[in-house]
């Protein structure tokens, strides 16, 4: 028997095509089947909250999950589901930019670098 926490609780974020395909692709990279993407929302940056996105082997107790094809989920904590619904996390490769984009509908501003909101 193990310890793991079974999630009960679903989330609204969304995934985009291309996400998907470069977590894969980052996990595959790790050698590694066991993380899981995590978005959460913290006190912080000049307008008041910043993202955090990153990979994480937890689960804990509270965490709303929701599964996106093969092997990739996004794990939310309970705490941040109310900031992050119908948000969507995009990946963009291109001269100008490389990395993980999120659009979420419930920022009401952002500051200049984009990377902070409230």
């Amino acid at each position: 028997m193990t310890d793991t926490i079974t999630p009960e609780l679903t989330h609204g974020v969304g995934l985009s095509d291309a996400a998907a395909d470069k977590v894969r692709s980052l996990m595959s990279q790790e050698g590694r089947d066991d993380l899981r993407l995590r978005l959460a929302v913290q006190p912080g940056g000049c307008s008041g909250l910043i993202y955090q996105l990153y990979f994480d082997e937890r689960m804990l107790e509270g965490d709303a999950v929701r599964s996106f094809g093969d092997n990739v989920e996004v794990i939310v904590d309970k705490m941040s589901v109310p900031y992050l619904e119908g948000a969507s996390i995009d990946f963009e490769d291109t001269i100008q930019k490389q990395g993980f984009t999120i659009d979420n509908p419930n920022a009401a501003g952002s500051c200049a670098c984009g990377d902070s909101f409230h």
